[in-house]
């Protein structure tokens, strides 16, 4: 899905991304393993939907990691369910698909997994925290607008961050870039002039210059 280079479109964007459902479904092979990377930031609730087409003599298993390899969801035999968590940092999370055929097994057929991963506003279920406060419908809507403006302010804050640091860095490796040319010049001009003197005695030497 793109996204306009105006403000905005950026608006548009954090709104598509925070308010959105990612839905995938692919064929997973015999013995295989396929794994779909999250870039999440902090403080987002994560949950996921998923279903794997039963294939007799397959066994498939369900795992998802962050950037440390700590598990935050395990399922052997994964067929059908749910998972949530929490992030605590901003990080890359893994939901890693495997399939597992017993040795001597052969022409097994693939399996279709599909998977729905929400998070964010869209990862809340507004119908039970309405009936556990006790909100009415309207109510129910503008806690959901509440939380998608915080949403909102805290990924612009986040791109901001993001931004300032690169802008930092850049200009940090500009610095560097430009001391590391000015020594270079500098050894080659001392090398240049070191060769003059250099040619210029072993010439005398030779007396083939005076």
């Amino acid at each position: 899905m793109g996204c306009f280079s105006l403000n905005v479109g950026v608006l548009l964007c954090v709104l598509l991304h925070e308010y959105g459902v990612h839905g995938i479904s692919f064929y997973l092979p015999p013995r295989a393993r396929k794994c779909l990377r999250e870039e999440i930031r902090k403080d987002v609730l994560v949950t996921g939907q998923y279903e794997v087409a039963e294939v007799h003599d397959v066994v498939t298993n369900l795992k998802v990691t962050d950037s440390a390899e700590h598990t935050l969801y395990k399922k052997d035999n994964a067929q059908k369910g749910k998972f949530a968590f929490s992030t605590d940092n901003f990080d890359e999370f893994d939901i890693c698909f495997e399939s597992v055929v017993p040795a001597g097994f052969e022409g097994v057929t693939e399996q279709l997994i599909v998977l729905n991963i929400k998070h964010g506003t869209e990862a809340k279920n507004y119908e039970n925290i309405a009936k556990a406060e006790k909100l009415k419908p309207l109510e129910v809507k503008l806690r959901q607008m509440e939380d998608l403006s915080e949403s909102i302010a805290k990924e612009l804050s986040y791109m901001k961050s993001n931004a300032e640091h690169r802008s930092n860095t850049n200009e940090s490796t500009s610095s560097r870039v430009l001391g590391f040319s000015l020594l270079s010049m500098l050894c080659l001009v001392s090398l240049a002039v070191w060769q003059v003197f250099y040619l210029r005695r072993f010439f005398k030497s030779k007396r083939l210059i005076e």
